[in-house]
């Protein structure tokens, strides 16, 4: 009888302790956002303002008409057209987030930006969703036999699953809104006809960052969803969470599809063309505080947590990328002297969400120096 009352009790422990840590987070509400002294939480409040002047210092060099930053900066790519809307940009701005709460802010946290490839990282949220939902029955399944058209067809595209297409690992061959996959940042060395007939990679063997291929996953997610992929991101996961009614998310101009008889945009993952995400700071630090919490918010499971897990653990082609996150695992993109546990999505111009689920933390900044990204957040955990 003692054992069982010790059990009892041990077991009333841990769900009070269970609760009382979960009660430590906070969810703030849409319009709203307390804020905290980093001193609360015994965090050094001269070095962390370090970290902070110094992201405002190590502005993103490139153009801030956006247009002419994308242009330039995929210039090396035959065939590269501006396809979707763009937007000039603005100042660095940036969050800091312990617990929920605001410990540091900067520049204009309101202000509505394109967001590059951090998009990505939204359009894998959609797959998750998915397959919560029962629309796809596992990553593992082939994409041909959701998606019917010629999309995946030839003995190559028909072995590629969805896993292969959110760890962008498919090597996909085709052609999609006028997008070649072979142009889409293609080697440095050789011609085009080299790049046009190279040997096609087992799928799931190599890792290649290819925006076509992106869209393709994201063409194929609005056909499993028979509805804009925009909307399916309000409704289950920006409205729940409290986002603002500013956001937006573009495809091209020649991106549009009839399905059931409706005409809708498939919508890019990312800028490399125009159109992607475009978003304020604040609705970043939202979707990176649900991701903190394995896809919780307040009560509420938005997305599962064995998806959180999943989209978060190293891929066979890239022990650095997972379901379109980054991870700080050892690897070519490895952040010396900090946690591994670390993920992160990362866009052109120094775009970033980096989550830290063991301390709680969400670093959200905008419009760094790209290949500053490491020592800011070394700053940052400094001051720890």
């Amino acid at each position: 009888m003692k054992t069982i009352h010790t059990l009892i009790f041990l077991v009333f422990i841990g769900l009070f302790t269970e609760t009382s840590i979960a009660q430590q987070l906070y969810f703030p509400e849409r319009g709203n956002w307390n804020e905290k002294s980093p001193t609360e939480f015994n965090i050094d409040s001269a070095k962390l303002n370090e970290a902070v002047e110094y992201a405002k210092d190590q502005e993103y060099s490139g153009s801030s008409d956006l247009r002419q930053a994308i242009l330039k900066g995929f210039e090396g790519e035959p065939y590269h057209k501006i396809l979707g809307p763009t937007k000039k940009r603005g100042a660095p701005a940036g969050l800091i987030l312990k617990d929920g709460y605001i410990i540091a802010k900067w520049g204009d946290i309101d202000r509505v930006d394109m967001t590059f490839s951090v998009t990505k990282s939204y359009l894998s949220t959609i797959a998750g969703l998915a397959l919560d939902n029962k629309l796809i029955s596992s990553a593992d399944d082939f994409a041909y036999n959701y998606i019917w058209d010629n999309t995946y067809d030839g003995n190559h595209n028909k072995k590629i699953t969805w896993r292969h297409l959110l760890t962008q690992s498919s090597d996909w061959s085709g052609q999609l809104w006028g997008g070649y996959d072979w142009a889409d940042r293609p080697p440095k060395t050789g011609d085009i006809d080299d790049w046009k007939f190279r040997k096609l990679q087992e799928p799931g063997s190599v890792f290649e960052y290819n925006d076509v291929r992106v869209n393709v996953l994201s063409y194929s997610l609005l056909n499993i969803w028979r509805k804009p992929l925009p909307q399916i991101l309000k409704e289950k996961i920006m409205d729940p969470i409290g986002g603002s009614t500013t956001w937006r998310w573009y495809g091209y101009d020649n991106s549009w599809v009839t399905i059931d008889g409706i005409q809708m945009q498939s919508v890019s993952g990312g800028g490399h063309s125009g159109g992607g995400l475009f978003i304020n700071t604040k609705d970043h630090a939202r979707f990176g505080l649900l991701f903190m919490n394995n896809g919780k918010w307040n009560n509420k499971q938005l997305i599962s947590e064995n998806w959180i897990t999943e989209a978060t653990k190293s891929s066979k082609a890239n022990s650095n990328y997972g379901f379109m996150w980054w991870l700080n695992q050892k690897g070519s993109r490895h952040w010396e002297g900090l946690p591994e546990h670390l993920f992160y999505a990362a866009g052109f111009g120094g775009n970033f969400i980096v989550v830290d689920q063991k301390q709680n933390i969400v670093i959200v900044t905008r419009w760094l120096e790209p290949n500053k990204i490491d020592e800011f957040v070394t700053k940052i955990y400094d001051s720890f």
